[in-house]
Formats: structure tokens, sequence, C-alpha cells
């Protein structure tokens, strides 16, 4: 069986064109807001305080400031990482509740309208996966369904995330009165005339939340002053440690529709890497066993989650720019990496491994990846990496990045 989604026939009901955002849940709340804001460099977009929707039996796990979450971006989506407090996480209860390794609080990937959020909602439905919500949340407007995998990794299909404009005020919350608890009929009224709406009332665009970046502009990056010398430019590949690498790459291949590009065994061990577009992978699955041999948290699913900057010279500058603001590196095996030829690891104040690096490998009409004198990933010491590399298949190619980097 075959579905129409938007004029051609696929089999399922809606398509995935990217890994949209991404976000962890911290024990250490506070210090990996100062991770991803100071040093990162994402700005926030909006706060969950979760006193404010969980029941008064429950506000308590909420209290101070280690009781909030935070949404955050790196270019004009409303988010694209989404840090949450893990203690009240897993004290929430319900359908919040997820197994104790599974630190990850979203994985989300766009589709391209509404309808094929809607009509994926039910097709999920026919094949009888764990949904867990249909709707629209606010802060940040999009229309989405969320569903597990089989390991309780929480998956989010969505559609037409809110837009943060040149004055970096996000949405008021007058404006975020639309919110949907369940599959919302068509067709909807569009974002134009919801803003219209709210403008007739008086609404304004200044009684918005607006990040303000109180750090110094120090760093002359490519000939824009920053307060770091990079500019994040992209989220993904994320990276899950499975117990059942088979089971696991049928889900997203039957269910999500992800495609494999490339399997390797590293030390004995599978590696699978699945692309969502054109890029190599937007997701990669590893045999849990590896973990412990890596050397990496051992109560978390998440490998890494990937980081794109600008280019390679701001990566060189990355790598000795943190480890001085105390953030650790860590040396991972560069064949674990198929695609990516220079990359950095780094840890938050959790443990969770940020992977920043430049450029991916794109695959083309044959759907074959290029791997003739491919450059494996270089995690050695990036001090005695070179100034300048030769361009190879992953250079400035695939999604660019829309927007002044500050």
């Amino acid at each position: 069986m075959t579905y129409d989604v938007g004029g051609v026939q696929l089999d399922r009901p809606f398509k995935i064109g990217r890994l949209g955002h991404f976000g962890v849940n911290c024990y250490h709340i506070l210090e990996a807001y100062d991770f991803y804001t100071r040093l990162l460099g994402f700005r926030v977009s909006d706060d969950l305080p979760f006193g404010d929707i969980l029941p008064d039996e429950k506000k308590h796990i909420a209290e101070g400031p280690e009781g909030t979450g935070y949404f955050l971006r790196y270019g004009s989506d409303h988010h694209s990482f989404v840090i949450f407090p893990k203690k009240v996480r897993d004290q929430m209860g319900g359908r919040a509740t997820t197994p104790p390794e599974v630190t990850i609080n979203q994985i989300t990937w766009q589709v391209g309208s509404l309808r094929q959020v809607v009509n994926g909602t039910e097709w999920f439905k026919e094949q009888r996966q764990r949904i867990i919500r249909a709707g629209r949340d606010m802060p940040g407007s999009n229309w989405h369904v969320y569903l597990l995998d089989f390991d309780g990794h929480v998956n989010e299909l969505y559609y037409g995330i809110e837009q943060i404009g040149w004055s970096g005020h996000a949405k008021p919350k007058l404006m975020q009165a639309r919110g949907f608890h369940e599959t919302p009929e068509l067709p909807q009224v569009s974002e134009q005339q919801e803003v219209d709406a709210a403008f007739a009332k008086g609404v304004s665009v200044d009684d918005g939340f607006r990040y303000v970046d109180t750090y110094a502009e120090t760093f002359d990056v490519d000939g824009v002053l920053l307060p770091r010398p990079f500019k994040v430019t992209g989220i993904g590949p994320v990276r899950l440690f499975t117990p059942d690498v088979d089971s696991l790459v049928e889900y997203y291949e039957a269910i999500l529709g992800l495609k494999v590009t490339e399997e390797i065994v590293y030390d004995g061990h599978r590696a699978v890497f699945l692309r969502a577009n054109t890029e190599h992978h937007s997701m990669a699955i590893y045999d849990i066993a590896l973990r412990e041999k890596l050397g990496l948290r051992p109560d978390t699913t998440l490998m890494s989650v990937g980081m794109r900057v600008a280019n390679y010279h701001q990566l060189k500058e990355a790598a000795a720019f943190l480890p001085k603001a105390g953030v650790e590196l860590v040396d991972l095996p560069g064949e674990l990496f198929p695609g990516i030829s220079h990359a950095v690891h780094i840890k938050d104040p959790d443990g969770h491994v940020i992977q920043l690096y430049f450029g991916m490998e794109q695959i083309g009409w044959d759907g074959v990846a290029n791997t003739a004198g491919r450059n494996v990933a270089v995690t050695s010491d990036p001090a005695l990496w070179p100034d300048s590399i030769v361009a190879d298949t992953s250079s400035y190619n695939g999604e660019i990045f829309m927007g002044p980097w500050g």
C-alpha cells in the first residue's frame, strides 16, 4: 500500500526531512544551562517551570531553579535543543516516565506539512505503535505526535515550529492559547491569521521573552565579533546504544522511514548508520557493549549528539577554547564516525558526550556512501591538526545555516 504525500506516492503517509531538535534530561540543570549557553552559544527562547504544569500534590518536586527546563536555539527555530531537569522528570510518573538509562527527553523529526503529522498519527495507530500524545505544545507552536521506540526513547514528528526573528522575541504568553492535546481536525487556520488575531487584541511582540547574551564579544570569528570563537550551525547526528541493534534499526527503518547508509563492525560490535535526507547519517545505532569499552557514562543510552560548526577553522578554535574553560575532552576512535572527517568530543556537566564537527559526507541519487579514499574521522589531539585541509566529499556540502551568526 502507498500513500499520497503531497502528490508523491510513498510507503507511509509522511516523509521525514531532517532531525529538527533534540534534548537531554540533566541532573545538573543549572550547570547545563551555563554549559550550553555561555560555552556553546545557544540562546534561550523560553523556560518551562515544571511546577506550573504539575498537579498540586507534585509541585514540591519542582521547587526552585532546579525545577525549570529550558528551550534553546542556535538559529531561528524556537528550539533546537532542550534541557529538562532529570530529577523532576523521574518523579513525574505517568506518560513522562522513561526507562532509567534513557536520559534523552526527545528525538524530534521534521516533516513537511500538518497533514503529514495528522495522517502519520493515524498510521502509527494502525501499526500499533506506542503513542504518548498528539496535538500542539506551547511554547514552540509546533504540531506533533510523540511515540516511543523499542528502547523507550521518545520520538516526535512535527510541523510548523515557531520562528524567532531579528528582534529575538519569542511569542508572548498571550499568543500561546491555541495549544492542542489531541490530534487536530483539518484544516487549521494559518500562523499568519493567529498572529493577526493577537495583534488585533493588542498583544505586543515586546511582551515575548528575549534572551540577552551578556558575554563580551572578544573573538573575531571569520569577520564577525562573537563571545566564543565558533558558531554552532546544526544539530545531529544522534548516536544511540542499544542491547538489540537489529530491532532498533528495524524500528527506525520500518516505522520512521530512515534509510540505512552504512554498517561497520568495530572491535567485534556492529554499528549502523541511518539517514533522513542526503546526510550520511542523522542517526547511528551501536551495540551497547561498546559503551563500557569506550569508557563512556554507564547509565545512559545516549552515546553522543552532534553539533556542526561553521567551518574547519572554527572546529580547531573550539577544541582549543573549551578545555581552557574547564570542559573535558573525550578521545573516541574515528572509525566509529564514517562520513565525518574531523570531530572533537566533549562532555556536558552530566557526562553526555557532544560531538563537534565540521562537514558530513552527502549521499547522492544512487544512495551509496563514498568510501573510496575517505578520511577516517580525526579525534586525536586537535593541536596537531594542520591549519587547513584538502576539500573532500564532506566539505561545505548539505544543509546550510541561514541568517547571521550573532
